[in-house]
């Protein structure tokens, strides 16, 4: 029988800010108003990754995770994702009205840890924040099933009230069924 070795997964190459930097990220004005509109238009789901220099989690997600093909794909075809950098100057515009630059932004959202993935919902008033207004979010890195749930639970809109099956049990549904059944 012969070894077969895997090539090992492509990482996100870093940007000028340090940032690791995908494909299916957008880079955008970080009106995050005219980021959801567009979003929508695209038929997607707007997701906002915070990130920052040197965060070893952020890189986990990216040498790891993020380049699986499974996941980078589905991500690509059903998410609009803005990056944002937990120490970063450039302005966001909230939903609410209110421009900041990214790391007054991040005070302002609470953000404590990277990489955090908050997903918002198809519309938001103008009234609300970005964090008060999503539907989910992912504190720092998971693993690839994890993540690729997530990002499922989200996409099929699992969060809403008629459904059940909160994202622990859907995530317990999925590993079991990945498992064939097995729980080991």
């Amino acid at each position: 029988m012969a070894l077969v070795v895997a090539a090992p997964l492509a990482a996100a190459e870093l940007g000028d800010d340090g940032l690791h930097k995908t494909p299916w990220m957008r880079d955008t004005f970080k009106d995050l108003r005219e980021d959801l509109e567009e979003a929508s238009a695209e038929g997607k789901r707007l997701a906002l990754i915070f990130e920052q220099r040197g965060c070893i989690y952020c890189t986990k997600m990216h040498e790891e995770v993020f380049p699986r093909p499974d996941i980078s794909q589905y991500i690509e075809d059903n998410f609009f994702v803005v990056q944002l950098n937990l120490h970063g100057d450039i302005e966001v515009t909230d939903f609410d009205g209110e421009t900041l630059p990214e790391k007054e932004m991040a005070r302002k959202w609470g953000m404590l840890f990277t990489p955090t993935i908050l997903f918002l919902p198809e519309e938001v008033s103008t009234t609300a924040t970005a964090p008060g207004a999503a539907v989910a979010v992912m504190p720092g890195a998971f693993g690839a099933g994890t993540t690729l749930d997530m990002f499922t639970w989200v996409n099929e809109k699992r969060y809403a009230a008629e459904n059940d099956e909160d994202f622990q049990r859907y995530h317990a549904r999925r590993i079991r069924e990945r498992n064939n059944g097995s729980t080991d």
